[in-house]
């Protein structure tokens, strides 16, 4: 009995990561069309790039157990990374982790702003968000010791590309964890 109840709890451990789906909606929020350009960590299944347009949004379905990062190319531009949408899916103890690292490029202030839950999108002050709405700000890496990095439950986030109008700040705090949470280090 006890090795049929084993087998069922791994069955039904299989199936949750099996079906979560995951995705991050891109949000261009100003008329400048921009290419996404996602890199996984290494071993991660690769995730084609795609173009989002001037004042639109694009949803890409992500691979369960994802890590990785995106970043924009503005039309025009060189193919330079910039400001780093990072996120672990499925990560430690089943979370979300995201943030916004500046630590590649700091002088990027017209590609990835801020990433956030998707059921915050409509929200005007966010809890859980990292990244800024204008740079340099406090809520963004800058170096690889920072705190930044946020959790969630939610597999579907939201990253904000490109500068918008009337975006009011937020003035709470969101949660941070340091970075060997992400990685599954508890020490």
């Amino acid at each position: 009995m006890r090795f049929f109840t084993q087998i069922a709890a791994f069955a039904a451990a299989a199936a949750t990561v099996a079906s979560a789906t995951n995705s991050i909606t891109f949000v261009n929020q100003d008329g400048t069309n921009r290419k996404i350009v996602f890199t996984p960590s290494g071993g991660y299944q690769s995730v084609d790039s795609i173009t989002v347009s001037g004042n639109s949004q694009s949803k890409v379905d992500i691979p369960a157990s994802w890590v990785g990062n995106a970043y924009s190319i503005s039309e025009g531009s060189d193919d330079v990374p910039g400001m780093l949408a990072e996120v672990t899916f499925q990560g430690w103890n089943d979370f979300t982790y995201f943030d916004v690292s500046a630590i590649v490029n700091p002088s990027d202030t017209v590609g990835v702003k801020q990433i956030f839950p998707a059921s915050e999108l409509a929200a005007e002050v966010k809890s859980l968000v990292s990244g800024c709405i204008l740079f340099p700000c406090a809520t963004a890496y800058y170096a690889p010791e920072d705190v930044q990095t946020v959790t969630t439950t939610e597999t579907d986030l939201i990253v904000t590309l490109g500068n918008a109008n009337n975006i009011t700040s937020r003035d709470t705090e969101p949660k941070y964890v340091p970075r060997h949470y992400v990685l599954g280090k508890l020490s």
